[in-house]
């Protein structure tokens, strides 16, 4: 046992209630996390606090929930995890979160001020330098050496997480530090205020020039979009422009899946990458045009590129562009205004050079398929293309997983073929309602993300989708989804490996090797957490989802099935 393990004697306040005390102060009701020895001092703290407290198995699967809390809510997730092993073990999640811009406030402990500066002094956990194996992973990195410190730092966290773009940030906090009598008054006045990250006009200006004058106007949206709530400054500029609206796989949602404009999320398919080439003017806003979002770096524009972005490293990072460095909403809200006012002309003319209507004639425009008809035109082919593939079983799965889904429920997936379907041909039917690991690809992220969810919005059932492979990773959380008694429903597709490596490398190699596994019996495992569980079929997955869905409380629904996926289009390019 450490020398600095308290024993019980009456509290006094101390830097554990300091850190409390200061996420209350900033607004937080619910932190996620798993105790260790140096952050019992936090952690008891909770007891004298209002703060929620979710506590799960693993410290990464804690780290998917916090990840998924925060996209929810649009606000910060603190984790609180222990030193050395904890703190490294939510490292993959953290990814994840900088990925998908997740306002995550991850609080670990640190060994005793003593044993901090590498100077090897043998303490359980002790790591040389610990913030470092975080500081190529979040957005900031933040300490506190002292009681009084902690809640500067804490503010400073919380400002870092919620600035443009959203992201990870790790504070640390000595094991000594979260013990010491707090010699200061409870955290009342905190405030933290999160960097707005607005565009210059100059910028949108010349954005609104390029669009106006337009004969092909196309707009690529991406997670930026949903994570800025910027979909209704989306759609008006859009139906402005009458300009088609592709979404990439983190941006699903941001544009509805039906409207006559919509090219969908087939990123994946050579018909949509020819579409968005083919633009005289493409704005993308809220996608660095990264590797899946360009059809795998295929993508070769022959227009003009208007990139919005908040990420300062991502722009103009694939693609030159006139690059406009700003959080979504606020780009595409001074875009909606500037366009109107030129659409409108100097005297309200509507067929003023540069306006929509005068957009739509020229040279060889009469010739041209309207925006609507040449939208229909690509999800036709893109259709065709599937259907020539013989893939019956997997769009019989997704549509039942579909149909069985409340149109209201959200929905997490894992690393699994299903979800790469889902990524192109699933409708999450409203916004912020589709989640999965595709930023950083990280296995496991469905169902503790899902548990994410369900504390967020306890109303509402919540559907996680995984493999057998990906299972494993989370299935401890059986019993956190039993003890909170979360709605959370978890599909697990069954196909007795790594299903999309076994593709991957029979494609590549002929045969795969280290993808098949040994799996439990899923119903039996689910059954001894006290959580209901059944086994079904392609036929019966519609009623028996649905049905458990409908059900109070966790639940697990098994799918014994081999799913392919749909060919390629990037490796004949």
């Amino acid at each position: 046992m450490s020398s600095t393990t308290p024993t019980p004697t009456q509290h006094r306040r101390n830097g554990g209630d300091l850190v409390v005390e200061s996420l209350a102060a900033l607004g937080a009701d619910t932190v996620f996390g798993l105790p260790g020895q140096h952050a019992l001092g936090v952690f008891d703290a909770l007891r004298r606090s209002a703060l929620r407290y979710v506590g799960l198995r693993v410290e990464n699967n804690a780290g998917f929930a916090a990840d998924a809390y925060a996209r929810i809510t649009h606000g910060v997730a603190p984790l609180l995890v222990s030193t050395g092993p904890g703190a490294l073990m939510t490292l993959a999640a953290l990814q994840e979160a900088a990925a998908g811009s997740a306002a995550v406030l991850a609080i670990g402990s640190q060994v005793p001020l003593a044993g901090i500066g590498g100077g090897r002094h043998g303490y359980l956990h002790e790591l040389t330098d610990q913030s470092a194996s975080f500081r190529g992973v979040v957005k900031s990195v933040h300490t506190a050496r002292t009681a009084s410190q902690i809640p500067s730092a804490v503010a400073a966290a919380w400002e870092s997480a919620l600035s443009a773009p959203h992201g990870p940030v790790w504070l640390e906090i000595p094991q000594d530090v979260l013990l010491a009598e707090a010699d200061v008054p409870p955290v009342a006045g905190l405030e933290a205020r999160p960097r707005e990250l607005l565009p210059r006009p100059e910028l949108i200006a010349a954005a609104a020039d390029r669009l106006t004058r337009a004969r092909r106007p196309v707009i690529l949206a991406g997670g930026g979009v949903v994570r800025a709530g910027a979909e209704a400054e989306l759609l008006a500029l859009a139906e402005q422009l009458r300009a088609p609206v592709a979404t990439t796989f983190g941006g699903k949602g941001a544009f509805p899946w039906e409207h006559p404009l919509s090219l969908r999320s087939w990123m994946e398919d050579r018909y949509t990458t020819a579409f968005l080439e083919d633009a005289d003017t493409l704005l993308v806003v809220g996608s660095g045009l990264g590797e899946l979002s360009s059809n795998y770096h295929t993508f070769r524009p022959l227009g003009r590129v208007v990139q919005i972005e908040a990420d300062l490293g991502k722009l103009e990072s694939n693609h030159a562009a006139l690059g406009i460095h700003a959080d979504a909403r606020a780009a595409l809200a001074a875009l909606v205004k500037e366009v109107g006012e030129r659409e409108a002309g100097p005297d309200g003319d509507e067929d003023a050079p540069g306006s929509k209507a005068a957009g739509a004639a020229g040279p060889g425009a009469g010739d041209a398929p309207s925006p609507e008809a040449a939208v229909s035109d690509l999800l036709a082919h893109v259709r065709d293309r599937i259907a020539g593939q013989h893939l019956d079983l997997e769009q019989q799965v997704l549509a039942s997983v579909r149909d069985a889904l409340p149109d209201g429920a959200v929905s997490c997936w894992d690393m699994t073929i299903l979800a790469y379907w889902a990524w192109s041909a699933f409708d999450p039917r409203r916004t912020n309602a589709l989640h999965s690991a595709q930023g950083a690809g990280g296995l496991g992220y469905g169902f503790p993300a899902a548990l994410g969810v369900a504390v967020a919005d306890p109303e509402r059932p919540v559907l996680a989708v995984s493999g057998d492979g990906g299972a494993m990773y989370s299935i401890a959380e059986l019993a956190t989804a039993r003890q909170y008694d979360l709605p959370v429903t978890w599909l697990i597709v069954d196909d007795g490996g790594y299903g999309i490596l076994r593709e991957y490398m029979t494609d590549a190699f002929g045969a795969a090797t280290a993808t098949e596994l040994t799996r439990p019996d899923f119903v039996a495992l689910a059954e001894s957490f006290g959580v209901p569980a059944l086994r079904t079929t392609p036929e019966r997955l519609r009623t028996d989802l649905a049905a458990a869905l409908a059900a109070p409380g966790p639940s697990v629904v098994v799918l014994p099935a081999h799913l392919r996926m749909f060919a390629p289009t990037h490796l004949d390019s």
